[in-house]
């Protein structure tokens, strides 16, 4: 593979993010609510004056909530010409993936496996490559209930 990869945790797992998806990580700022938004959507912030939609990627893949704070970090993305910080609940590194993509490992459970496009191997140990689009779709377009 060897694919550069932003490594982050999301509800205790190892995920990982290709980094060429990946325009930067962000300290957040205020994050202003959006009326009859979903639940997963937590806001907006800016980003040198471009709005951002802020993703609690828990909420997103229909794990509990956590409370954001305004010192938390966030992943920015792009998905389909929209922008994205995406709330992880720790960045670790920038890494590499040693081999091909895997499907994912039973065990999960339903709520991961439809974020994830696979499992890789990195020289920390396996994690979960993020799925952005699944990822931003939320729970609620699954049937999932959070």
């Amino acid at each position: 593979m060897n694919d550069l990869l932003v490594m982050a945790r999301i509800a205790d797992r190892r995920c990982a993010f290709r980094a060429d998806h990946v325009q930067s990580v962000i300290e957040l700022g205020s994050i202003t609510p959006i009326p009859c938004a979903p639940d997963f959507v937590a806001g907006i912030t800016a980003l040198r004056s471009q709005a951002l939609t802020v993703i609690d990627c828990r909420q997103a893949i229909g794990v509990d909530r956590v409370e954001l704070k305004s010192d938390h970090r966030a992943v920015v993305v792009s998905v389909e010409g929209y922008s994205y910080a995406l709330v992880v609940d720790a960045i670790e590194d920038v890494t590499t993936g040693l081999e091909q993509t895997d499907d994912v490992a039973g065990g999960y459970g339903e709520m991961w496996a439809r974020i994830a496009s696979g499992m890789v191997e990195t020289p920390t140990g396996p994690a979960l490559l993020i799925d952005l689009s699944a990822l931003i779709a939320g729970p609620d377009e699954f049937g999932i209930a959070v």
